[in-house]
């Protein structure tokens, strides 16, 4: 088996368009998305799915099933059917968590067969977390309460999963490897994933997923942060570092939210700011 990397769209959702955008004001960021009647803005639950001899792994899982009509309908949530994602749930060995956000672990569980119990989603899959978002995970603070969902949470596993204390390889086999970066701006424990090959795929040799640090293509601009970020400061510096070492290895970024660009490359423009230089496709 070769080693290959696909996209996978689980579904749509919509967040408030200002939250997204932080300070940066409603008269530029407009410009730059759709926006609803309700200021809501269209975002993908996407994630990667990196095929090695005897692994198939996947870096995040969407958002899941488990939402009520209400919170469906305050989300606008609407899910891939599974039967259409091209994997079966129990084939996936390892799953790594950028963090455990609804819109990123929401995914890793399930409904058990007994009402208000919940179960893993990929029953055979090590899940990969660094501690410290584990940890907050449990133990939320008041603003971050209604992102970290207990039945997210319950499902980890301390003796079976790998709870990360720092930056360093997760995975590797012969001609490739899967590392987390930990970061902190978003929420405690935080991780970007980077996948280095020896070889080149589609032309690259560097894929690295941006998780919320840069959730859109259209957050590549340092200034362009969330609202929903602990501390904008620390977000500009860790947004900083990432693109600069996507450039100097001329990596596909992949933007995990974005609407309508999965992935890209990332330059300088004229006017000096970070910006999409190119966008990529993953052959489906």
């Amino acid at each position: 088996m070769t080693i290959n990397i696909r996209i996978i769209e689980f579904g749509m959702f919509r967040l408030d368009g200002g939250a997204m955008f932080g300070s940066v004001p409603k008269n530029l960021w407009a410009k730059l998305i759709p926006v609803d009647e309700e200021n809501c803005i269209p975002l993908a639950s996407r994630s990667m799915l990196i095929e090695v001899p005897g692994k198939k792994i996947l870096v995040d899982v969407g958002l899941g099933d488990k939402w009520d009509e209400k919170s469906t309908k305050i989300f606008g949530i609407k899910n891939t059917p599974r039967s259409l994602l091209g994997f079966q749930d129990s084939e996936i060995t390892d799953v790594i968590l950028t963090h455990l956000h609804f819109d990123h672990g929401g995914g890793i569980s399930c409904w058990g067969a007994t009402p208000g119990t919940v179960e893993r989603q990929y029953p055979h899959a090590r899940i990969h977390l660094q501690r410290s978002n584990y940890e907050r995970a449990k133990n939320p603070g008041l603003r971050e309460r209604a992102s970290y969902l207990k039945e997210n949470v319950s499902v980890i596993d301390a003796s079976k999963d790998t709870l990360l204390d720092a930056d360093g390889t997760i995975l590797t086999g012969a001609g490739w490897s899967i590392s987390g970066f930990h970061i902190d701006g978003h929420t405690l424990g935080q991780q970007w994933i980077e996948v280095q090959l020896d070889a080149p795929l589609y032309g690259a040799s560097t894929f690295m997923f941006a998780t919320d640090l840069i959730p859109t293509s259209r957050h590549l601009p340092l200034p362009y942060h969330m609202g929903y970020d602990l501390c904008a400061e620390k977000v500009m510096d860790e947004k900083k570092v990432f693109l600069e070492r996507a450039i100097a290895k001329n990596a596909v970024v992949v933007f995990q939210h974005d609407p309508d660009t999965p992935a890209g490359r990332v330059g300088i423009n004229e006017k000096g700011h970070y910006a999409l230089k190119e966008t990529f496709s993953f052959p489906s």
